[in-house]
Formats: C-alpha cells, structure tokens, sequence
C-alpha cells in the first residue's frame, strides 16, 4: 500500500499492516504504544523512556542521531518511523534506500495531530488516532488565558545557553500554554547570553528538564539579570513531546498558569 508522509514523500508498504516497526522517535514511540501496537513494535531508541517497560524489554537501535544500522538489519523492519529533526538526514537516506521509512515534520500542534492521524493509517489504528486526535483538540480548545500574556523565555541549553524561538514546537506550546515568547523574533535554538536575556524583559523564565537538565542551582545567575523575573522548572516534555503525551499538556499548562 502507498502512503504519505509529512515531507510528501511517498512510503509503499510491501504488506500493510505493518508488522516490525522501529521508531526512532521518542515521542511517537509512546505514542504507539498508545495505539495499542504493543507486538509490531520491535526496535526504539535509547531516549525513548516511555513507556518504561518497552525501554526495559525493546530492542535499542542506538540515539536518535547516532543509529546502529546491523541492529535494524537484524530486526528486519518492514516500517522505520522518523523526525525530519531529531533524525540524521545522511542515516535516513540510508535507511530509506533499504526500507520503507516514514518521517515526520512538527512546528504547531496542527502538525501533531496530522501526524497522529497518519500513524493511525500506516498502523491500521485509524479509529484509535482519530478519536485521540478529537480528545487531544478539545483538551486545548478549552484552555482560556486572559491577555496580555506573559512574557516568557524558554531555555533549552546551558553553556551556552540556548532558547526555543519561533518555527519550532516548543514555540506554539508556549502559545497555546498561554505566554508570548520573547525570542519570538529569532529562529528555530538560537544561543542567547545573558546580557540579551535582560534587554528581552522576560516577565517568566522557564527552564526545561530536557535535553538540558536544569535545577535550583541554575538560577541565581539568571537572577542577577532579571531580578524581577519569575523562574520556574518545567517538564520539558510536556512542551517539547508531540505524540499520545499531548493528552496530559493541557492539564499541565493549566496547572503551570495557575502557579504564576
């Protein structure tokens, strides 16, 4: 069977459904453990900690960048799934010279709920993905957050400290959760010293669990140049994830609105 990706590539499935998947992506590994895909599933990655016991049980292909292609080979994938930007361009075109490779391209949460649609299809788990998707739509929908927002500055990185701008996913989080970003002008993980930190006036400075794992002890320096901004840690993956975790963000930033 053919189908598309979210590069408009075409991806023909030999025999459909599939039976051996590896994903290559955390987040949309816990989303098909969420579709019930619990057999197809043979090979993820080693950051895909979700769902704990596929991280115990499955096969690890390598990281997301650095994949172990004998250990693909060996599993005899008749569907690879992937990130146009978690991904390494060169071993995708490696990958997809050998076997069916799917990949997925995210900037908004319309972006994700396409993509949870269109793994429902290629999975034969379409029925599952749409009401997921309405579940997931109409948990944001409902979110209200009086204007003017917050302004927010959203770190990702430390030595050197790196941001998320616009044209990326945490960016429309951030919307939808209810904050202007302040680097909304830049774009996609640009490097920031503190100096430009205060001339950005955040309002609120979030501080992400991942992939940067920052604590308490970060924040005196960001103190210093913004003495009047509230810091805050928030879990990254609520911001950063685009597969079935979608269903607790809402909540989440619901909660995080609340406590500022």
């Amino acid at each position: 069977m053919l189908f598309y990706d979210q590069l408009q590539r075409s991806v023909h499935l030999p025999q459909w459904p599939p039976r051996r998947i590896i994903s290559l992506v955390p987040s949309q590994t816990e989303l098909l453990y969420d579709l019930g895909l619990e057999q197809e599933v043979v090979g993820i990655t080693k950051f895909c900690v979700h769902p704990p016991a596929w991280f115990q049980q499955k096969t690890r292909i390598g990281g997301t960048k650095t994949i172990d292609l004998q250990k693909i080979i060996d599993l005899k994938p008749d569907l690879i799934l992937g990130n146009k930007e978690e991904n390494d361009q060169a071993q995708i075109e490696a990958l997809a010279g050998q076997y069916p490779v799917w990949l997925s391209d995210i900037i908004t949460l319309e972006d994700a709920l396409d993509m949870i649609l269109r793994l429902g299809s290629i999975t034969d788990r379409a029925v599952l993905a749409r009401q997921m998707s309405t579940d997931i739509r109409e948990a944001f929908e409902a979110l209200e957050w009086t204007r003017p927002y917050p302004r927010a500055a959203y770190f990702i990185w430390r030595k050197p400290y790196l941001v998320a701008a616009a044209d990326t996913f945490i960016h429309s989080m951030l919307v939808q959760a209810g904050f202007e970003n302040v680097f909304s002008h830049r774009s996609r993980y640009p490097e920031i010293t503190l100096p430009e930190l205060a001339e950005a006036q955040p309002e609120v400075i979030l501080l992400s669990s991942e992939p940067y794992p920052f604590a308490e002890k970060h924040f005196a320096a960001l103190r210093e140049v913004c003495p009047n901004a509230r810091i805050q840690l928030v879990d990254g993956e609520m911001f950063s994830w685009y597969g079935s975790r979608l269903w607790q963000a809402p909540a989440y930033f619901q909660a995080l609105k609340v406590a500022n």
